[in-house]
C-alpha cells in the first residue's frame, strides 16, 4: 500500500487561502529547522524537510498550486520523472531565494543590500546608575564616553590627503562576492560581503596617517541625558545619532541608555504602584486615629479607624509612580500597618497594662482558669485526675 502523504496546507502550517508571502515564510522557517546541514545523520529531520520542500514546491507556483486545490496529489503521480520526491520533477523549481537567506542566517551570509550606498552606523549601548527618587520624579545626569568623528584630515574617506579609495577589483565595486555551491535541489547562490573591502566596494590603498584607514578618530564625550520620570529598572533611553558614524554618508546609529534603579530602603515598586509597611502602636489600633506614613512625597498623616488589625492594607490614591506617559497620573501607594508590639515597659505601665487586661477580657489568666475548670469537671465527674500540661 503506498504512503498516506499529509496535505499540503497542512504541512506547512498554513491556511488553505495563504498567500505568497505567508506560504513562503512558513517554508523558511520549517526548511531553517530542518535542513540535513542543521541535524546531520536526523533522519527524522531529513524526511520533515524534504516534506516540507515538496509542500513548498506545490504551494509557491501558481499553476501547480490550482492543480493541487482541484485534483489533490493525484495531479502529481501521473508521469512523475525527474529527480523529485513521490515522482514530483523539482528541476525546475526556483529555491534561490528561499535557500540564499536560509544558508545565510546559518553561516553568516545570506543576501544582503548593497553596501556601497548610505548606511546608518550601529547603535551604542552603555547604562547609568540613578536613584529609586530620581527614577520616579526624573533628573538629569552626565555620562562620559567614546565616541568617532569624522576624521579632519582625511575628511572620513580613510585615505591620504591628495589621494582617495579606489574600486574594489575582486568585487567590482558591488561590495557583494556571490558563491555558488550545490544543494539538495539544485544549484544554490550564496551572497557575502567581499573580504578584501570588506563590503563598501572601495579599497584605500594609502591610508590617512590620522586616522589610519578607519576615516574616523575617537574622542571622549560628555552627554547629557534626560532621565524622564516614571522610568523603571533595566529600561533604556535612546539618544538620537548618538552612536556610531554611518558609512558612505549615512546617518550616526542612536545611543541607548540602560537605567539601572537602585533598591530603596522602605518602598518597593511594582509597575507604577508603590508598596511598603508601616508601625502603629498599640493603643493607634485600639482606638483609631492619625498616623504618620512615609511616602514618596514625604510624611503625610492618615487617619485610621478603631479596631485596626495588624496587617491591614491602606490605598493612598495617586501617591504612586508618575506614568511615562503622562506625568500627570500617577499609580497608588498601598501601605500595609503593623502594630507594634511595646517593649521595656516601666513597672507602672505593666500594672496598668494588667488592669486594662482584666477589664477587657482578662486574658493573661485564661489558660489558668480554664485549666483550674477543667480539673474541677474531672473531680466532679469521680474520675481520676490525669497528669497533664496543667497537673
Amino acid at each position: 500500500m503506498a504512503e498516506q502523504k499529509r496535505d499540503y496546507y497542512e504541512v506547512l502550517g498554513v491556511d488553505k487561502n495563504a498567500d505568497e508571502e505567508a506560504i513562503k515564510k512558513a517554508y523558511r522557517a520549517l526548511a531553517k529547522k530542518y535542513h540535513p546541514d542543521m541535524n546531520p545523520g536526523d533522519k527524522n529531520a531529513e524526511a520533515k524537510f524534504k516534506e516540507a520542500s515538496e509542500a513548498y514546491a506545490v504551494l509557491s507556483d501558481s499553476q501547480k498550486r490550482a492543480q493541487y486545490d482541484q485534483f489533490g496529489h493525484a495531479a502529481f503521480e501521473q508521469g512523475g520523472g525527474g529527480s523529485g520526491f513521490g515522482g514530483f520533477d523539482f528541476n525546475s523549481m526556483d529555491f534561490g531565494d528561499i535557500f540564499g537567506d536560509l544558508f545565510g542566517d546559518m553561516f553568516g551570509g545570506g543576501r544582503r543590500s548593497s553596501r556601497t550606498g548610505p548606511m546608518k552606523g550601529a547603535n551604542l549601548r552603555t547604562s547609568v546608575n540613578v536613584t529609586f527618587e530620581e527614577a520616579v520624579f526624573g533628573c538629569s545626569k552626565e555620562i562620559e564616553l567614546t565616541l568617532k568623528d569624522e576624521c579632519g584630515k582625511c575628511r572620513g574617506t580613510g585615505a591620504k590627503p591628495g589621494t582617495s579609495p579606489v574600486t574594489c577589483t575582486k568585487c567590482g565595486g558591488k561590495g557583494q562576492i556571490v558563491y555558488t555551491q550545490q544543494s539538495l535541489f539544485g544549484t544554490v547562490q550564496n551572497v557575502q560581503p567581499c573580504p578584501d573591502c570588506s563590503g563598501t566596494g572601495k579599497v584605500i590603498r594609502d591610508k590617512c596617517p590620522d586616522c589610519y584607514g578607519s576615516g574616523y578618530i575617537a574622542h571622549k564625550k560628555k552627554i547629557e541625558i534626560t532621565i524622564p520620570a516614571g522610568i523603571d529598572n533595566g529600561q533604556c533611553v535612546r539618544i538620537r545619532e548618538k552612536g556610531e558614524p554611518g558609512r558612505n554618508g549615512g546617518p550616526r546609529g542612536d545611543l541607548l541608555v540602560e537605567v539601572r534603579v537602585s533598591r530603596h530602603p522602605i518602598f518597593q515598586r511594582r509597575d507604577y504602584d508603590i508598596f511598603s509597611t508601616a508601625p502603629i502602636s498599640y493603643a493607634q489600633a485600639a482606638l483609631g486615629g492619625e498616623v504618620l506614613i512615609d511616602t514618596l512625597d514625604g510624611k503625610i498623616a492618615n487617619t485610621i479607624k478603631p479596631g485596626t488589625q495588624t496587617d491591614t492594607r491602606i490605598r493612598l490614591k495617586g501617591k504612586g509612580v508618575p506614568s511615562l506617559q503622562n506625568k500627570n497620573v500617577r499609580g497608588d501607594h498601598y501601605v500595609t500597618l503593623v502594630v507594634q508590639v511595646p517593649t521595656g515597659l516601666t513597672q507602672s505601665a505593666r500594672e496598668l497594662l494588667k488592669q486594662f487586661d482584666e477589664i477587657t477580657g482578662d486574658s493573661l489568666n485564661y489558660v489558668k482558669k480554664h485549666s483550674e475548670e477543667a480539673s474541677s469537671d474531672m473531680k466532679g465527674k469521680g474520675g481520676k485526675k490525669k497528669k497533664g500540661l496543667f497537673s
